[in-house]
């Protein structure tokens, strides 16, 4: 059975005063999953949403959150990403290998009932996660240096998701930065089926369902030649 598309509108790029109509809105449009940024302002110089708000939100959509931890410590915050209603949560291989405690923190998500993904930054070799990926619902490459939206997508992260796709055919692959429509024929072709978009989603004078279409009638394309 073929990967299905799955396109995550990053909520950093929504107006965090109406968290829940955009939520929604984006769902309406066709959206999958809801991606939440969670940065601690140590791991990636930046501050951003946290549990309080997620199960503040968690009151108003069904949506299924996508919780991506930025984080130093991510062992210390799955309890609470549970209580408020994440669905899955990822976290950085770079916050964990070097402690020796991934393998501890991917039972403890796995424990609490929650999907768990792997990422890494653009200068980690995806090798780092093959220990892992048996155990994972999907990785996360990001073609982008996390901390910040709105920024260029780099190509060159592009031989990760093929190398990744290669080894394993049926991983549910997700890429995170720059996305949009002039970008995701290249992420497609190389294997991503789990789209992040925060700008191009979000920003003014375009339609976001025009947009989610576009990308999964990329994937859908693309994804024929990836077994080849």
């Amino acid at each position: 059975m073929p990967l299905k598309p799955i396109i995550c509108p990053s909520l950093l790029s929504s107006d965090f005063a109406f968290l829940a109509r955009d939520s929604n809105y984006m769902l309406q449009c066709g959206a999958d999953w809801l991606h939440i940024d969670v940065m601690d302002n140590h791991f990636v110089p930046n501050l951003t949403l946290g549990a309080p708000i997620v199960k503040s939100l968690r009151k108003h959509t069904t949506g299924y959150f996508d919780c991506h931890l930025m984080v130093t410590n991510p062992e210390t915050m799955i309890e609470d990403f549970k209580n408020a209603g994440a669905n899955s949560i990822t976290f950085h291989i770079e916050a964990t290998e070097s402690r020796g405690i991934t393998q501890k923190v991917i039972t403890q998500i796995k424990e609490a009932g929650m999907k768990v993904a792997l990422c890494v930054k653009p200068k980690t070799p995806i090798e780092e996660v093959f220990p892992y990926v048996d155990q994972l619902d999907f990785v996360l490459i990001m073609t982008v240096e996390p901390g910040f939206g709105g920024q260029s997508f780099m190509k060159a992260m592009m031989p990760k998701v093929k190398t990744l796709r290669s080894k394993y055919p049926n991983l549910n692959i997700q890429v995170d930065g720059g996305l949009d429509p002039s970008t995701i024929d290249i992420a497609a072709e190389a294997g991503a089926n789990v789209i992040v978009a925060g700008s191009a989603l979000f920003k003014p004078n375009q339609d976001p369902k025009e947009t989610i279409k576009l990308f999964k009638d990329s994937i859908n394309k693309h994804s024929l030649n990836w077994s080849k």
